[in-house]
């Protein structure tokens, strides 16, 4: 059975590698040597060249700051936040507990799209529309209820009696949370960061929908000036940009992976 597995997932891997294959060989073609007949074929390498020419064309500097506080604040505030919901409803007992749950996690059933004018005007209406404070909000508040179903069933998994044994001991409820169950809780909470920050960075329709200023507009909106109508950049350009803007999360993971996968399991290992 193993003789047939290992083939069957080389070639499912080489499949997956194409894109990325195709993307990097591209991305490093001159721009005035590309073919699109030949894409298949490496010709030459000028990488950092394409890299430098996608940074100036679409000030990529300029909306890299925002990006990175975007995708730093906005999924700490939801892990916490993710958090405190999931030790309230589950290790205090809160009140209808369940009901709080569905209401937070109910933010997920409508499409972000069927959300986006209304979203849009009350940004207008309220002045947050083309602001850091406005983006983060926003981020912080999609990523909640991803965070908080997480944590819900993280804390499920701990056993009462340490709740109780930590109460006999004269901690308060915030000191347990702070004290017990975040650290517990690290593996899970590792997880979560990961995925939301990805999806923060990667984000297009709400950068395109609530910013505008090249200091506040997330990178991807950025990135897609390289494809406008006017004044367009060659392929190999806009190839090296995407390259390019997706490395921090690569590194992300990377740099995680441990963390990352002891989170998939919820910590329990």
């Amino acid at each position: 059975m193993s003789r047939v597995k290992t083939p069957f997932l080389v070639v499912l891997g080489l499949i997956w590698l194409a894109p990325v294959y195709l993307l990097i060989v591209n991305a490093s073609k001159a721009v005035d040597g590309y073919d699109a007949a030949t894409v298949w074929k490496p010709a030459g390498f000028s990488l950092f060249t394409n890299f430098a020419d996608a940074w100036n064309k679409a000030a990529l500097g300029d909306t890299l700051v925002a990006t990175t506080l975007y995708s730093v604040i906005a999924p700490v505030l939801a892990v916490l936040i993710g958090a405190a919901a999931g030790y309230a409803i589950v290790v205090l007992k809160l009140k209808r507990g369940f009901l709080w749950f569905v209401f937070i996690f109910g933010g997920t059933i409508f499409p972000l799209q069927m959300i986006l004018m209304p979203l849009f005007s009350g940004y207008a209406d309220s002045g947050l529309y083309d602001t850091r404070v406005g983006m983060i909000i926003v981020y912080t508040a999609i990523s909640v209820p991803f965070s908080a179903f997480v944590m819900r069933n993280f804390f499920t998994g701990i056993a009462r009696s340490v709740f109780e044994a930590a109460v006999v001991d004269g901690g308060g409820l915030f000191r347990i949370f702070r004290s017990i169950y975040l650290p517990m809780a690290g593996s899970a909470l590792a997880a979560i960061f990961i995925l939301q920050a990805t999806f923060v960075w990667n984000d297009l329709l709400l950068g395109l929908t609530l910013s505008q200023s090249e200091s506040v507009r997330p990178i991807m909106p950025a990135l897609t000036g390289l494809q406008s109508t006017y004044g367009g950049a060659a392929l190999p350009t806009v190839l090296a940009g995407g390259l390019l803007v997706s490395l921090p999360t690569v590194i992300l993971f990377l740099a995680a992976q441990r963390f990352f996968s002891r989170g998939l399991a919820l910590g329990q290992f």
